[in-house]
């Protein structure tokens, strides 16, 4: 039987249980999942090669629209096997039950935990703005713990927190956006097309600048993660996951728009605060310390959507693979205690050894290479099983999932040719996901023959 002709998933395990998360808190995970702290670091670095308030802002445009082509192609999917996990569950089902184990590999093991450790230690960073005697660490473990504690809580407590989270983190962006537009200096740049925004836009630094804009996009997917618990996910997720993408894209653009509009751009070339920096001209001598809270506020909710999501990946592998069947356990609240356990774990070591960013560098190709096939599987079951049901059919394909694997391809290149070694070790840790996978395919085949029941029809 072919893997996408699976009931239920790779080895043949119960499908997750339980449909408590609305569209409303699946689209809060992805907003908050999305925005961290690239959209207010990234500029400094732009500006420097592309000097055009119109350029930079058809640059963060055109990374949200790249985004919205995949996630038409993940919502087909979703839709047509919805359960929770992401890539894990779409590359088995589209192509190999190992092709899959290889993507929840990574994104089990350090996916999720290293972004989670990222996100908690530029928590530590901007929060000492706010409590500058706060002891080392302490700031970022006690969130990452203090957020994993909603989390065992179940999935009802998670939803609230999540979404009460979120609303703050866009209506804090928001009132920033409004203040820069009424109470900031307007500066001497034009957001109106020039000539010489042509050749901006159809330059090296421009689409080498659209690898770091898509890396702050990314997170567009999360609500794939979380499906089996979803309401009517055939419906709601292709919803959850345009609703969030479309409101992070405006907010990005509008961001930029503010920091543009009330520093002046010889100021923000080569910073990596320039909310620091656009907020000091808003607000005075306090700017840093009420952008520093906005953005701690922000983080909390990003960290709190990976500890939610994270888990799921582990959760439906161990419900799949009787070596890892402890993490498919479910306390009585319904949350995979085991599984966030492991990730907070994980996380926690990270922040002790510092080790997030080397492996942030390390997945970051790894990650591409998923997604990327996981767009592809979507043209290739079109191709090859056209007669599987299709609840919600991706638009604008094929033109939409082509745009996605040509920037998605243009990427992966970027990286092996500026980061070869990083994109090696990317290779080497999903072949080494690759190899466990072989191991534990073994194993159960020994214990299945082994059954006394083997012999038996």
């Amino acid at each position: 039987m072919a893997a996408s002709e699976t009931e239920g998933m790779a080895w043949g395990g119960p499908l997750s249980s339980g449909s408590n998360v609305s569209v409303a808190v699946a689209t809060a995970i992805v907003v908050a999942d999305m925005i961290g702290v690239g959209v207010f670091t990234s500029l400094g670095f732009q500006v420097k090669d592309i000097p055009s308030g119109f350029a930079i802002l058809a640059l963060w445009t055109v990374g949200g629209i790249v985004a919205l082509c995949g996630v038409f192609s993940y919502s087909e999917l979703g839709a047509m096997f919805p359960r929770s996990s992401g890539e894990y569950n779409f590359l088995s089902r589209a192509y190999h039950p190992a092709f899959g184990f290889v993507a929840g590999f990574v994104s089990a093991t350090v996916g999720f935990a290293a972004p989670v450790a990222l996100a908690a230690m530029a928590l530590e960073q901007y929060g000492r703005a706010i409590v500058p005697n706060a002891p080392p660490l302490s700031l970022a473990i006690g969130i990452v713990w203090a957020v994993s504690l909603v989390q065992l809580a179940g999935v009802r407590h998670s939803s609230i927190f999540q979404l009460i989270a979120t609303v703050l983190k866009v209506v804090l962006i928001t009132a920033f956006l409004i203040a820069g537009f009424v109470i900031g200096q307007g500066q001497d740049v034009s957001f109106a097309p020039q000539v010489r925004d042509i050749g901006y836009v159809a330059s090296a630094p421009f689409a080498i600048g659209l690898v770091f804009v898509m890396y702050s996009f990314s997170g567009w997917n999360a609500a794939t993660y979380i499906i089996g618990e979803m309401r009517d996910a055939d419906q709601n997720l292709p919803r959850a996951l345009f609703t969030g993408t479309l409101i992070v894209l405006v907010l990005y653009v509008a961001l930029n728009a503010v920091f543009l509009h009330t520093a002046p751009i010889d100021k923000l070339a080569g910073q990596i605060d320039v909310a620091r920096i656009a907020g000091s001209y808003i607000f005075g001598e306090t700017g840093g310390r009420i952008v520093g809270a906005m953005i701690c506020i922000g983080l909390i909710s990003s960290v709190s959507a990976m500890m939610w999501i994270g888990p799921r990946v582990m959760m439906t592998m161990g419900e799949d693979i009787p070596a890892l069947r402890v993490f498919a356990r479910r306390s009585t609240q319904g949350a995979p205690a085991y599984a966030i356990l492991f990730q907070l774990t994980v996380a926690t070591l990270m922040l002790f050894t510092r080790s997030f960013e080397a492996v942030l560098d390390f997945i970051q190709f790894s990650l591409l290479f998923c997604s990327f096939f996981t767009v592809l599987g979507v043209i290739k079951l079109r191709i090859m099983r056209p007669d599987l049901p299709r609840p919600y059919r991706a638009w604008g394909y094929p033109v939409t999932p082509v745009i996605f694997l040509l920037v998605t391809l243009f990427m992966m290149y970027y990286l092996v040719v500026d980061r070869p070694l990083q994109s090696f070790f990317g290779a080497l840790i999903m072949v080494s996901g690759l190899l466990i996978y072989l191991v534990f395919r073994k194993r159960d085949a020994g214990a299945a023959s082994s059954s006394p029941r083997a012999g038996r029809k």
